[in-house]
């Protein structure tokens, strides 16, 4: 007989891996034992080299489905085993000598099992709201310390009655070490006011019945619910969340709902159905009649976020309500989730009609994570509950994190192999915001056991981001915005060597001093060059000019760029400028002309933003992003001919000139062309324009692998056309699948140029 010790890495706690050891040791009629230990798990094993070589090859290959196994390895065990014959699940200790980083499991979605018995009036659960197993539950949220176990998560208030006693202690019980396991006699309660349980559900059911907004407490944080299909709850919530336009999240009770409110292909239902549960943006349907959903859901778009229910609570709403939700963030624009229950009574009071809560406190703050697919390309707008921090390949050679952008902001750590993209911040400007990165940064740094020794940082020195990177006392390493954003769509699709980055966003300060937005790099993990770009218009005000599209077109219009060819003729812009304030337009023209409050850009983001207002679509944005948004929704599936363009070389690059193309899309309009035709010209033009940049490039040598990065990705139909155009150039083309492409995913790619950078240093 031969004694092995084990040890496996990867997400192997909190998603029932001790029990499958014990099953499958037993199975094979191994004796031995297994514990967590730090973030890992281990044991050891005696029986026939054989047996424990097929054993250590089911560890591999038969976990269970919320585990994911990185590393097996046997080392040799004690001579005499100090233990008997059979199997034990032993007790975990925080104290092991291994101090390689590990890995936190996200939260998964409730499972069949759970879900049928929480229908079921014969279980002991049955309308148990925090119904959950081995399979499914909380996790991130409620992880206090490693090794995972009860005594360290929010969970550890609630001893075990003697019913789950014994399921966590059977090894044939599929609550067997499931952390959270629960029920009515010792579980956590639901709370309205001072009602509790069943009394407090209905409460709340009444509440969105009544057209009323409630305050529900889910896995990562607060969230706003209320009737999706009542169009004045939608609009009061909207003037009581301060958000006036941004689209909402809507909650349906199974899959057959949301077939009937959208169109879904086999890749969104794949992630519709997931255990992660994101949020999933899809094609609404057309509806004669009465639309089950409010217009005011989703004002001006083509496109509905939809998703499944997450945990029993939601469910349990869902069923009683019979009908869509609308389930967004608990909080203030551009605040972050609440989740301490006195900081939602605070946020919330005046945004909720009444709070559906419980006492399982939340550790960690998780907002619902956004998906969309444009074919089979998934692009994930937002990676938070279900995803983060789950990790992503990188090859460090030793830790690194990235202190990410300001907007949609997200931190990453990274050491041995992987990165662990921290959860969605939002807006670093709002102080609240700030606070929760710099809490979840140091939660994370410890559940992980990543303790950095590199820093990177974007350049813009006004980033609070960059601004506290600056005041840490690590080693630091400046990474620029937009090679961030190609850098983090290279480092996750594992390219080696150089690579044709494409980065279209809003804005970015390049190395120059300028800001950036409309980018064509050849690049590699550690640096690159600039090869081309769009031409320069100036920013009347600023950073305000992200908020008025308007004043964004006027900069085009009096203050583009002089490459040649003539800006639009007055003739042209007149019934653009003449709906306008006329002493905005005078302003706008005083400070162009002076050059005041005026920083130049090449940004694809503004660009959008100029075509919106030119077409009418939005002259002031209510959210970041607005225009684009509504000039990709009217585009719809219209055909339109391409708009005049030009790309022309300037000093030393090749420089997309788009006078011509909004001089002929004003001349289109003036003759009664439409606006959704208007804006599918545009498109047209942008992926056409960019196919010729970069078929430029690659003449001159550049690499014909070409990596897309930015938030102007997030459009599908621009991503589509632009892949097209590409590959028929014979072309590889990669985008961001896991990373979000927009700057949720800056700080994945600054910690890939950091590593790659140290590794050149040997």
């Amino acid at each position: 007989m031969t004694v092995r010790r084990f040890h496996v890495e990867g997400i192997v706690q909190g998603v029932g891996f001790r029990p499958f050891v014990y099953r499958t040791a037993s199975a094979l009629g191994l004796d031995g034992w297994v514990a967590n230990v730090n973030g890992h798990v281990e044991g050891e094993v005696t029986g026939p080299p054989r047996t424990i070589d097929e054993f250590a090859a089911r560890l591999r290959t038969d976990a269970p489905a919320l585990a994911r196994v990185r590393r097996v390895r046997l080392t040799g065990g004690a001579p005499r085993p100090a233990y008997g014959p059979g199997f034990q699940v032993r007790h975990s200790s925080p104290a092991g000598v291994d101090t390689a980083p590990r890995e936190i499991p996200p939260d998964a979605a409730i499972c069949d099992a759970c879900l049928a018995e929480l229908h079921d009036p014969r279980n002991r659960r049955h309308r148990y709201p925090f119904i959950n197993c081995t399979d499914c539950g909380p996790r991130a949220t409620i992880i206090e310390d490693l090794p995972y176990d009860r005594i360290r998560t929010t969970m550890r208030r609630f001893p075990l009655c003697g019913r789950c006693a014994r399921e966590y202690a059977d090894p044939a019980d599929r609550r067997f070490h499931a952390e959270p396991v629960a029920c009515p006699a010792c579980g956590p309660q639901l709370a309205w006011e001072e009602l509790r349980g069943e009394e407090a559900l209905r409460a709340a059911v009444k509440a969105v019945e009544a057209g009323g907004i409630v305050a529900l407490k889910g896995l990562g944080g607060y969230q706003l619910v209320c009737d999706a299909g009542d169009p004045a709850a939608v609009s009061e919530l909207r003037r009581r969340k301060h958000r006036p336009a941004k689209p909402f999240a809507v909650m349906v009770r199974d899959l057959d709902t949301a077939v009937r409110l959208a169109r879904i292909g086999a890749t969104e239902r794949q992630a519709l159905t997931s255990q992660e549960r994101p949020v999933v943006l899809l094609a609404r349907r057309r509806w004669h009649g009465s639309d089950p959903l409010a217009h005011e859901v989703y004002p001006g778009l083509t496109r509905v976020g939809l998703f499944l229910p997450t945990t029993g609570l939601h469910h349990l709403l869902l069923d009683e309500l019979a009908r869509p939700l609308v389930v967004t963030s608990g909080n203030l624009s551009d605040e972050p989730i609440a989740v301490d229950d006195a900081e939602a009574r605070r946020a919330l009071t005046g945004v909720a009609d009444g709070f559906l809560t419980h006492d399982r406190p939340i550790r960690s703050r998780y907002d619902d994570s956004v998906v969309q697919f444009a074919g089979r390309t998934r692009i994930t707008v937002r990676r938070a509950r279900g995803l983060a921090p789950a990790p992503l390949p990188l090859s460090v050679r030793e830790p690194v994190a990235g202190a990410g952008a300001q907007l949609k902001h997200t931190f990453t750590l990274a050491a041995d192999g992987r990165a662990h993209l921290g959860p969605h911040t939002g807006d670093l400007a709002d102080p609240a915001a700030h606070d929760a990165f710099l809490a979840s940064y140091e939660h994370l740094k410890r559940l992980t056991g990543i303790e950095p020794a590199v820093l990177a940082h974007d350049l813009h020195p006004g980033y609070l981001s960059t601004q506290w990177a600056e005041a840490q006392p690590l080693r630091r390493i400046a990474v620029q915005h937009h090679h961030a954003h190609v850098a983090a769509c290279a480092a996750e699709h594992g390219v080696q060597g150089r690579f044709l980055g494409v980065a279209y966003d809003g804005l970015g300060l390049g190395d120059d001093g300028t800001l950036w937005g409309g980018e064509i790099l050849v690049a590699d993990l550690s640096g690159y060059r600039r090869v081309g770009r769009f031409a320069t218009a100036p920013l009347p005000g600023g950073d305000a000019a992200v908020r008025h599209p308007s004043r964004t077109a006027l900069g085009h219009l009096f203050g583009a760029e002089t490459l040649g060819s003539p800006r639009p003729y007055p003739w042209l812009t007149r019934s653009f400028t003449e709906r306008l304030d006329p002493a905005e337009v005078a302003a706008v023209r005083t400070m162009v002309a002076r050059g005041v409050n005026c920083p130049r850009a090449s940004s694809a983001g503004r660009l959008f933003d100029t075509v919106a207002a030119l077409v009418g679509l939005c002259d002031r944005a209510g959210y970041e992003g607005e225009a684009a948004v509504l000039l990709e929704a009217a585009a719809g599936a219209e055909h339109a001919a391409a708009l005049a363009h030009r790309v022309v070389r300037a000093q030393g690059l090749w420089v997309y000139d788009p006078a011509p193309t909004l001089a002929d899309l004003l001349r289109r309009q003036l003759d009664g062309e439409r606006v959704a035709r208007l804006a599918a010209a545009f498109h047209l033009t942008l992926a056409i324009v960019t196919a010729e940049l970069v078929a430029r490039a690659v003449a001159e040598g550049a690499p014909r692998t070409v990596c897309l990065g930015g938030g102007c990705f997030v459009n599908r139909r621009l991503l589509t056309e632009v892949k097209r155009r590409l590959h028929a150039q014979g072309l590889r083309v990669l985008v961001g699948g896991q990373v979000p492409v927009g700057d949720g995913g800056i700080s994945y790619g600054q910690a890939a140029v950091a590593a790659a950078r140290l590794a050149r240093e040997g």
